[in-house]
């Protein structure tokens, strides 16, 4: 028997309670303030009451069904959060599902700290995981990434399969450079995942991407400010057991369906998104990482 976070363990020898072989955690911007197009985002009406849904409906319960519960969570908040958004959080924190943080800003230097304060059992090396606050994963996330082996001191860790669930249904994606990155290393001078982008993490590091089941789960929905529905259209009922917090009622596709999608809106998909990415990659090439964040809060504040 596995037991779930914020429940005691039956069993000694139990895997979720079995010594660590590594510091995992894992790190969520909840409602964090940030500068550029997601601050302008985050201070719509109605976001965070939104974002706080999401996070109980996909984000929360898939990380409490994790079948390997040797890990941390930190979850970043703004301090100036309002009352109601503390309380409604309250009974996850007093079950220990996750360490609240109340930051106006984040540096590399308080993310480290913030993990060592709560650093009990010395392992060698550190791993970290971004976990955006509306996404989810698959029960065998944590298990699956702590079984890579460390290739050398520092190295960057992609689950590349996962599903992208939209208004259109639910669509399996293989991205070797996903949101969900992780960043194993030494503690000697560690950087987290959060040193780059996740799509950076290589220019500064090895990077490894593990094939397999689908290990992660975006959910599109009308505050994202990145994510696009990609991959190619599945049926839902496959997946029921990774992913326990997927929606009970979603309409399974039919054979027209899925060769619709095969031979049309697929292709159409890849097409958009193959001139996204080479008009992206071109201006961070022409005006850095900056730049880019400065087109991009153009843009979102013209479709304000």
């Amino acid at each position: 028997m596995t037991a779930k976070r914020g429940q005691n363990a039956t069993r000694l020898d139990d895997p979720a309670t079995a010594p660590p072989t590594v510091d995992h955690v894992l790190i969520t911007r909840f409602n964090l303030p940030t500068p550029g197009p997601e601050g302008r985002v985050r201070q719509r009406e109605g976001w965070l009451t939104g974002r706080a849904d999401l996070f109980e409906k996909y984000c929360l319960p898939s990380v409490r069904a994790q079948t390997n519960q040797n890990f941390r969570w930190l979850v970043y908040l703004d301090p100036d959060s309002p009352e109601w958004l503390v309380q409604r959080l309250a009974p996850f924190v007093r079950d220990q599902v996750f360490e609240p943080i109340y930051r106006a800003e984040v540096t590399p230097a308080i993310i480290l700290d913030d993990i060592r304060a709560g650093r009990t059992t010395p392992s060698a090396d550190l791993l970290t995981t971004n976990l955006d606050n509306d996404d989810g994963l698959a029960a065998d996330f944590v298990d699956r990434l702590q079984r890579i082996p460390p290739r050398g001191p520092r190295s960057a860790l992609y689950l590349a399969s996962g599903l992208i669930l939209g208004p259109d249904g639910l669509f399996l994606r293989v991205d070797k450079l996903n949101a969900f990155c992780s960043v194993r290393e030494t503690w000697n001078d560690p950087v987290t995942c959060w040193a780059d982008w996740h799509t950076l993490l290589p220019r500064s590091m090895p990077s490894v991407a593990v094939s397999g089941p689908p290990a992660w789960l975006q959910v599109v929905h009308g505050s994202n400010v990145s994510n696009r529905v990609r991959g190619r259209l599945v049926a839902s009922n496959g997946y029921a057991a990774l992913f326990p917090t997927l929606p009970t009622d979603l309409d399974q596709p039919t054979r027209t369906d899925l060769l619709r999608d095969r031979l049309l809106s697929g292709p159409a998909r890849l097409l958009r998104e193959s001139s996204r990415a080479a008009v992206k990659s071109t201006l961070l090439f022409l005006v850095g990482k900056r730049g880019v964040d400065r087109i991009k809060e153009w843009r979102s504040g013209t479709t304000k």
